[in-house]
């Protein structure tokens, strides 16, 4: 079974910077576990990154949520260290200048991935965008939501983004 782990934008600045939040810090143990199962099991762990540069604040995105983050070579953009030390060489990593990647669905899709765990913030923007995308590009495919390894600022949201990515047929998982 082939099977790959999405870690998705757990970065500084959703963590401990300018959108951090409490809740965010208390995942790094969790993921970093998964991590380490799923190079021991050589299976392939993907990371991605929010990436923005100064022209933010003119984006759509900067427009609705009016706060620089994730600025490419800032400590905010950077892995959070509580996994970083978890990395491989082998670790696929995507820079994404929004919320989802279309990149990585086109490569999910090549790679034909017979299940796709997904763990990272924020819930109820990056995780069920990305997770949205997976399940377009491989709709046979298992998707596995760990929802303890996830999160959001908001609550409200982050159970609301479990709910629609259950509608459409993902796994939702402790």
């Amino acid at each position: 079974m082939k099977k790959c782990l999405l870690v998705i934008d757990y970065q500084h600045d959703f963590i401990d910077g300018a959108l951090g939040f409490q809740k965010a810090k208390t995942l790094a143990p969790g993921i970093k576990a998964l991590m380490k199962q799923f190079h021991h099991e050589h299976h392939d762990v993907i990371i991605t990154y929010d990436t923005h540069d100064e022209t933010y604040m003119k984006t759509v995105e900067g427009k609705y949520l009016p706060i620089p983050h994730c600025i490419k070579n800032t400590k905010g953009h950077m892995l959070y260290e509580g996994i970083k030390d978890a990395l491989s060489d082998e670790d696929k990593i995507y820079e994404k200048p929004t919320f989802g990647s279309l990149e990585l669905a086109n490569d999910l899709k090549k790679q034909q991935y017979d299940e796709i765990h997904i763990v990272g913030l924020v819930t109820n923007i990056c995780v069920v965008s990305n997770a949205i995308l997976a399940k377009a590009a491989l709709p046979n495919s298992e998707i596995i939501i760990h929802q303890k390894l996830c999160a959001s600022f908001d609550e409200q949201g982050h159970e609301a983004a479990l709910y629609v990515m259950k509608s459409c047929h993902m796994r939702i998982e402790d």
